[in-house]
């Protein structure tokens, strides 16, 4: 059909099914052929035929501009198809929350530039809110509760605090078997601003309301509260994906592994990808958004990694785990 549009079009521009073929490259038997389809497929003759002219009919000259679309349509799909299996090139905006991207989107930025080595990335890791249109950002990597909006979200993990301490610092103040039982710990918390939601809180404890946890050292980066833990200074509740490493080594030991999660009904704390519909690298964002969820995993590898961990650990114990 598409060859019998362009034959079409090429005798009513040449007035001549001889030139029409000499434009098209093809025989004149096959320019009458395709022209015969084709009123045979619309149903009406579109050319006047005549030794020294061939015209269009009423029919053809309304046909024209059809024909045209019907063409100008199909090139345009075509390219859209070609556009999208074309290796995507430019550069895209990313940010990410300071330490959860210098551990887990770094390494996951790396590997998709080795995929896609056209392509370049601006990422910038900053715990500040970004707003995507005024910032021109592509995506976001943001974690806890998503407030509404125009974004598109995609959920990348789940958000796991684990309760943690150093074996030097049980060895010396004791393990705790309950979670209220921290209110007589050293509890590292945050220094400054609202402490992360879920921190402290615990299920079944206190009506999954945070304790009132005490200690003499605060801080204000996750970094630094995991270093306060790993050099004995207290308990530490932090996300599994900054520990995991930490707990299968042995220089953090989880202190409460059979505890769920705390519940909150109709709230998930998570981590979502975001980005803004519409933009002219959409088809950059939700590769890379794809590629983040194929990198953490359905169950991200840092939980699996805990999973293991646990596995290899007896409950109550603070010994180093067995090497496999």
């Amino acid at each position: 059909m598409l060859d019998a549009l362009n034959t079409f079009l090429a005798v009513a521009a040449a007035g001549s099914f001889s030139q029409a073929a000499k434009d098209l490259d093809v025989a004149v038997s096959s320019v009458t052929r395709r022209i015969d389809a084709l009123e045979a497929e619309v149903g009406a003759r579109l050319f006047n035929r005549s030794p020294r002219r061939v015209l269009p009919t009423d029919a053809g000259e309304q046909f024209l501009p059809r024909a045209r679309a019907i063409l100008a349509e199909f090139a345009e799909a075509r390219d859209a198809l070609a556009a999208l299996e074309a290796e995507p090139r430019g550069v895209m905006t990313v940010t990410a929350p300071a330490t959860f991207g210098r551990v887990a989107v770094v390494p996951a930025v790396a590997s998709f530039l080795a995929r896609h080595p056209l392509l370049e990335v601006e990422l910038h890791l900053s715990d500040d809110y970004v707003d995507l249109a005024v910032q021109r950002v592509d995506v976001a990597v943001r974690i806890g509760v998503l407030e509404p909006s125009d974004l598109l979200a995609t959920r990348l993990a789940p958000m796991r605090l684990v309760a943690c301490a150093s074996p030097a610092y049980l060895a010396r103040r004791g393990r705790p078997r309950h979670p209220e039982e921290l209110a007589s710990h050293d509890c590292i918390d945050v220094a400054t601003g609202r402490a992360p939601a879920l921190m402290w809180c615990f299920h079944g404890v206190d009506g999954g309301r945070p304790l009132p946890v005490r200690g003499a050292l605060r801080v204000n980066d996750k970094d630094g509260m995991r270093d306060a833990a790993l050099a004995g200074a207290g308990v530490v509740h932090i996300p599994s994906w900054l520990v995991h490493e930490d707990l299968a080594a042995g220089r953090l030991v989880e202190l409460f592994p059979g505890s769920p999660p705390p519940a909150v009904k109709g709230v998930e704390r998570a981590i979502h990808a975001v980005r803004l519909p519409g933009r002219s690298s959409d088809a950059k964002a939700r590769l890379f958004i794809a590629h983040l969820r194929e990198a953490f995993g359905d169950e991200p590898y840092w939980d699996k990694a805990l999973k293991r961990t646990r596995a290899r650990v007896p409950p109550g114990s603070t010994r180093r785990p067995a090497r496999r």
